[in-house]
């Protein structure tokens, strides 16, 4: 059985040409819903993520996208992780912490302190080296403290669809491979 992939979406929710909604679509992938998207806090967002477990069954994997990065980080201090999770792909990682970040986008702030221990599940970091919400030397240090592999996305600025990143070819590949990684062999993958 594939795992269900629950896509984990930043602020704002991602658009209609955002990889993540198109990834919805194209590998039915069930969709964490927060009560508001401009509004971000550790116990509320990670508390629609775990709803999104609860209510998806089987065995899963999470992708999360900038603020949604900050999300699956707490929901895993928070509740620990799940036994259902497989894996988690990170990508763009936002950085609350960040100087410059309070005037840039106070509320991406609201996601801080950033927990810094390592994840319970295999996590693979996709991170560009002109991202704005994050320096890839940062997204270095959280794949160290996270013990996640992280890959360069090279300059590919914040991974959406404003930088070009709709149908995101690249990121489906890096996505198969982290599941032939952290399934069984007798797995079906996407």
């Amino acid at each position: 059985m594939t795992p269900t992939l629950i896509i984990v979406p930043g602020l704002g929710d991602s658009g209609p040409q955002h990889w993540q909604t198109l990834w919805e679509t194209k590998f039915g992938a069930a969709r964490v819903v927060q009560d508001d998207w401009e509004d971000p806090t550790p116990a509320g967002w990670s508390a629609r993520l775990q709803e999104a477990i609860d209510v998806t069954p089987g065995e899963l994997v999470l992708a999360g996208h900038s603020c949604g990065v900050l999300t699956i980080v707490h929901w895993a201090q928070i509740y620990g992780g799940h036994e259902r999770v497989r894996g988690a792909l990170l990508v763009a990682p936002t950085d609350a912490e960040q100087p410059g970040m309070l005037e840039a986008d106070p509320v991406v702030c609201q996601m801080a302190p950033i927990p810094m221990q390592p994840l319970p599940f295999p996590t693979l970091i996709i991170a560009s080296e002109n991202d704005p919400y994050v320096t890839l030397d940062r997204a270095t240090a959280f794949a160290e403290a996270w013990e996640a592999d992280l890959v360069s996305a090279g300059e590919a600025g914040h991974i959406n669809e404003n930088s070009g990143h709709g149908e995101w070819e690249e990121g489906e590949i890096l996505l198969g491979e982290a599941l032939h990684a952290w399934t069984p062999p007798d797995v079906v993958r996407f």
